[in-house]
């Protein structure tokens, strides 16, 4: 019995069907989503991911990993002709603050309000206020704790505002090691 992807693989290569259907998607597409609009394994998929991005990594676009997501964006090099062309000014910079609770989010993500907090030192409402708005940072639930507060992550316009195809692009933190009390 052959699935409708042996009959469609003759015309078209998986890798191309997979770049079609993240081409086409308004949002992005998790890898059982790809896998049940192809009728392949996921593990089939997974690897017409990989050769796909392989192959992005020379052109204008790239695929993009954030959490279960998968989506085509653009290439962060093409940012200024592209803001060019759809007449965007740019959008300011951030604040070293903003800077702080960024990494913050991005490095230990999920957490809340108040571990911001805490790692800061100071009350970061403001900064995660700004940070919402700049759509950098969202809601990713709230903590199963008295008050079920806010949980925060990063979007995949943090990803694409800084040049990352997913997390694990993010640079190795040099923290210092801290000795242990005898």
């Amino acid at each position: 019995m052959r699935s409708r992807f042996t009959v469609i693989e003759s015309e078209f290569s998986l890798v191309q069907l997979v770049e079609s259907l993240l081409f086409v998607a308004g949002e992005p597409l998790t890898l059982p989503d790809l896998a049940r609009a192809l009728e392949v394994p996921a593990e089939a998929v997974e690897q017409a991911l990989q050769e796909l991005a392989t192959h992005l990594q020379t052109r204008g676009i790239r695929l993009q990993r954030h959490g279960d997501g998968l989506q085509l964006v653009t290439a962060p090099e093409a940012t200024p002709a592209i803001a060019r062309l759809l007449g965007l000014q740019a959008s300011g910079r951030l604040s070293n603050a903003a800077l702080e609770v960024l990494a913050i989010i991005a490095y230990r993500q999920p957490l809340t309000r108040a571990q911001v907090d805490a790692i800061r030192g100071v009350d970061s409402s403001g900064t995660l206020r700004a940070l919402l708005a700049r759509d950098l940072i969202s809601e990713a639930g709230r903590l199963e704790t008295v008050g079920r507060p806010i949980l925060y992550a990063t979007t995949p316009a943090f990803l694409q505002q800084f040049g990352l195809l997913s997390l694990a692009d993010l640079p190795p933190l040099d923290l210092p090691q801290v000795e242990a009390a005898q």
